[in-house]
Order: C-alpha cells, then structure tokens, then sequence
C-alpha cells in the first residue's frame, strides 16, 4: 500500500530547527564506526557535516583535531572531506571551518 508523502501540519514529526548540540554530543560522533570499510575519521567529519548547523561543526572539528585525527582521510572515491564540501553549492561555512583547521 502506497501512501501519499506528509508536508505542513500533517507531518507527525516536527521539523528540528537550530538544535542545540552539547559538547557531550558533540564529542559523541568522533565514536561513530563506519560500516562500509571507509575510513572512520573521514565517516565522522561525513556525519557531522550532514547533521550539524555549522557553529557545532566547527566544535566538532575542534575536538577532532584535539584528539589527533586525520583531517586528511580520503572517502571511497578518494576525495577529501574538504573537497567534497567544497564542491557542495551551499558548503563554503563548512570548508572554510575545515580550511581553518590546518585541512587541504
């Protein structure tokens, strides 16, 4: 059985906009395990950029740093994360907090 997708007021679930990320949380992603093969530090930087706002991006990427990850990990296709951000049109906050952050 097909069902129609929900928008507006018939969503069940409200849209999440500007949450707020505690350190604790934040520091929660540098635990994520990828499960493809790809390389962890490069799936953390991944589902930070997809999840967060960029002020908590740019702590996650601090406490990144800090624990003495590699900014530099390449994905499957062999880009970085800084390449692949900055080739997304609304990506230049994320990169420029990469760039910022010793990444190349």
């Amino acid at each position: 059985m097909k069902t129609e997708k929900k928008s507006g007021a018939a969503r069940t679930q409200p849209a999440v906009i500007d949450e707020w990320f505690t350190d604790e949380r934040i520091q929660s992603f540098l635990d994520l395990q990828p499960v493809d093969g790809e390389s962890a530090d490069y799936h953390v930087l991944l589902k930070a950029y997809r999840g967060m706002v960029p002020e908590a991006f740019a702590r996650l990427v601090g406490f990144f740093v800090a624990a003495g990850r590699n900014l530099a990990d390449p994905g499957p296709d062999g880009r970085t994360i800084l390449a692949l951000i900055a080739s997304h049109r609304h990506g230049e906050e994320y990169a420029q907090i990469l760039k910022d952050a010793g990444a190349r």
